[in-house]
């Protein structure tokens, strides 16, 4: 009684534990997907599979993401999203033990399906449950920090995975992933419920006046809300034309270091690994910075997105034309920091410009943006025009892309007063009903 006591009395440190375990858990997700690269070698040696099947391992579960992430979001805000949570971490980790325990390519492809499944939606759940518990002031910051756990899980699952598989064997890289998602389960299932996140939610509803026992919409009302303003439509865009950059500079920062600076590829590959660190590092600084700056402006989210817009484009712009040499890197890094900077600002106008009761599918649509625009073609763009005019070529016309992105913005913010109207009125309605 007097530990729940203590516990009610500081909501906003039960607040920062929801934060830190959903945060792990996403740690855990990235690193369960991402320590497939680092055995490849391995598995290549160990079943004699084609290059071809070792991409399907590791396309199999970008494909389950891709097509479940909208109907699993959906289905989270309507059982429960810590119940949902619970249950998609414990299914990924045990199909990343179910990969530790396969004995032929099939039933890898089998047990990586299954890891897609469970991570499908986490990413969306995740964030809409963080951003519950949270002063909407906060959302930038919340929502670059947590979005950043995929460019630190990555890295860690890579590099954890890639000392495991040397000195224990594949299957305990795989093996240990899984583990540390049980772990990480047993602690977010005791410690953060149903009703806490509940009751901070309706304190919350009763500071801002707005009503919290309205019923959750049906699919069509869903659809309506996703996409209910120019607005939100822009931020969708913005931030997945940006990661369009992030996603073909990372993909190719390996190949770019190997062929211009003479590096061999495992040093091409420890070194671009800095600048992903560096990326994940600017979603959390830009989006503190963009809290803090917007404090008084709500508005001004929209000006600071167009503003890393256009440095990256001028950093990248002028690193890839530079020639190589520390200069060069400098810029090339600074413009990592800011490229993906916009996620923050675009992922706290989503959330501004949708009801609260559909923000799981809202973040699972700007997920599915975020991929659709940004991190798959990205890569595969930069290659086709690679391959016609050369790789320095390619690179030096993706921060074109961010332009567009900057246009979008300034749409999106010359529209902000009419979406957040159009929302409002559909929380009017809600209430009503």
């Amino acid at each position: 009684m007097h530990a729940q006591g203590a516990a009610d009395s500081s909501p906003r440190a039960y607040a920062w534990v929801v934060f830190a375990l959903t945060f792990a858990l996403l740690l855990s997700d990235y690193m369960s997907r991402q320590v497939l690269n680092a055995v490849f070698p391995l598995l290549k040696a160990t079943w004699g599979l084609s290059d071809t099947r070792l991409g399907s391992l590791s396309s199999i579960v970008a494909l389950m993401v891709g097509v479940l992430t909208f109907p699993l979001s959906v289905f989270a805000d309507r059982w429960g999203r810590v119940r949902s949570i619970v249950l998609m971490a414990a299914l990924w980790s045990l199909a990343t033990l179910g990969c530790a325990a396969a004995a032929s390519y099939g039933e890898m492809l089998l047990a990586r399906a299954f890891v897609g499944l469970g991570e499908a939606a986490y990413g969306s759940v995740g964030v809409a449950l963080i951003l519950s518990i949270f002063p909407a002031r906060l959302r930038a910051t919340l929502t670059g920090a947590f979005m950043a756990g995929g460019a630190f899980g990555s890295v860690l699952g890579m590099a954890a995975g890639g000392m495991l598989a040397v000195h224990m064997g594949w299957r305990a890289a795989f093996g240990a992933m899984a583990c540390l998602g049980f772990v990480l389960v047993l602690a977010f299932r005791l410690i953060v419920t149903e009703a806490r996140i509940a009751q901070g939610h309706g304190a919350r509803a009763r500071a801002r006046g707005v009503a919290n026992n309205a019923g959750r919409p049906g699919l069509r009302n869903v659809f309506a809300g996703l996409f209910s303003s120019v607005s939100v439509i822009c931020a969708y865009l913005g931030s997945g034309l940006q990661l369009f950059i992030m996603g073909a500079v990372v993909a190719w920062m390996p190949s770019f270091l190997n062929r211009y600076y003479g590096m061999p590829p495992d040093r091409a590959a420890v070194s671009a690994a800095v600048f992903v660190l560096l990326g994940g590092t600017g979603m959390i600084v830009c989006g503190a910075l963009t809290d803090r700056v917007s404090r008084d402006a709500p508005g001004r989210k929209w000006t600071m997105a167009i503003v890393f817009s256009l440095l990256s484009f001028a950093l990248l712009g002028c690193g890839f034309y530079a020639g190589p040499g520390p200069l060069q890197l400098v810029l090339l890094g600074g413009g990592i920091f800011v490229v993906a900077g916009t996620s923050g600002p675009a992922g706290a106008m989503v959330a501004n410009l949708t009801p609260e009761s559909i923000h799981s599918p809202a973040f699972a649509t700007l997920t599915l943006v975020n991929n659709l625009v940004g991190l798959a073609p990205g890569p595969l763009v930069t290659g086709f025009i690679a391959d016609r005019i050369g790789l320095l070529g390619a690179l030096q016309a993706a921060p074109l892309v961010a332009l567009v992105a900057t246009l979008a913005f300034a749409l999106g913010k010359r529209r902000y007063g009419a979406g957040l109207r159009a929302v409002r009125q559909r929380q009017a309605v809600a209430a009503l009903q």
